[in-house]
């Protein structure tokens, strides 16, 4: 399941719950605008704007502190593009889910030079549970909250869903709360806690099951376009040249979808193996596939 999918759900169907918790002060006109800037599009499944009187305020949810490009830079970067779009005040909140060590969590700017940019960081672990606690669009986020006896913030958070009135809300709240506390808690403690019937009623549930199928078909299909490239640029050395050492073939294993597809029609002016090791050393560290 997917934590972000959840966090945006929440963020964007309680978007006053959200502001007033953030920003700490009454919210009555706000808007949630769509998630593609200007420029070169961008999206994200963590991220959400909200548009409030003159002001966005702009929310990220990260479960990991890794990230391509690195997270102080997005946050210049999603800034800059809502600056350019809108002019108006921009408030930043990253939000990190999970406890780490890693020291990105405690960066709260991004500095290059003489360029710097300052954002807001929440770490949840270290947040007080009450205001979550006091708030139903909140109580996913309060599972992750500090706390010396998690199991008992746990059955706090289970009491409050119970006292939720509206059928659909308590079932979409509940669902989230239990997708979130799958960060912290074991699968048959929350199940104990927690109807899985009235889970699997949800609209976040089923909303979340459908987008983790095709994302998961999504990245099926560019593992096929990768190893179909791979076995492709591997035959092709192969008849060309003879076998390949295995350590050039690991080195071929690491490219993306694209350096593969360059090296197919790089490999016709090949005449040795030191053509393929020299042309490896000479074209740029592997891509992640997105």
């Amino acid at each position: 399941m997917s934590y972000d999918n959840t966090c945006k759900y929440l963020a964007e169907n309680y978007p006053a719950d959200f502001a007033r918790w953030l920003l700490a002060s009454e919210i009555t006109d706000i808007q949630v605008l769509k998630t593609e800037l200007n420029l070169e599009p961008i999206r994200a499944d963590s991220v959400t704007f909200l548009q409030i009187s003159s002001q966005i305020l702009h929310l990220e949810f990260q479960t990991s502190p890794a990230s391509t490009p690195p997270i102080d830079f997005r946050m210049l970067d999603y800034y800059t593009r809502l600056k350019r779009q809108y002019w108006c005040d921009i408030e930043q909140v990253l939000i990190f889910l999970q406890p780490t060590s890693s020291e990105i969590v405690f960066n709260t700017q991004y500095v290059d030079k003489k360029t710097r940019h300052e954002y807001r960081v929440i770490r949840l672990w270290e947040e007080d549970p009450t205001p979550l606690l006091a708030n139903p669009a909140l109580l996913p986020l309060a599972t992750l909250a500090r706390t010396d006896s998690p199991e008992d913030l746990l059955e706090q958070v289970a009491a409050a869903v119970d006292m939720i009135e509206v059928r659909d809300e308590k079932q979409n709240i509940s669902a989230c709360v239990q997708v979130l506390a799958g960060l912290r808690f074991d699968k048959n403690l929350i199940k104990q806690l927690f109807r899985e019937e009235i889970m699997q009623e949800s609209v976040i549930y089923q909303d979340i099951l459908q987008k983790g199928l095709q994302q998961g078909l999504q990245q099926g299909e560019e593992l096929g376009k990768k190893q179909e490239a791979l076995e492709l640029s591997l035959r092709l050395l192969t008849r060309r040249l003879g076998a390949i050492e295995s350590q050039t073939e690991q080195q071929i294993r690491t490219l993306s979808i694209t350096q593969l597809e360059e090296l197919a029609e790089a490999l016709l002016d090949f005449t040795s193996q030191s053509d393929v090791v020299n042309y490896l050393a000479s074209i740029s560290p592997p891509q992640t596939n997105q």
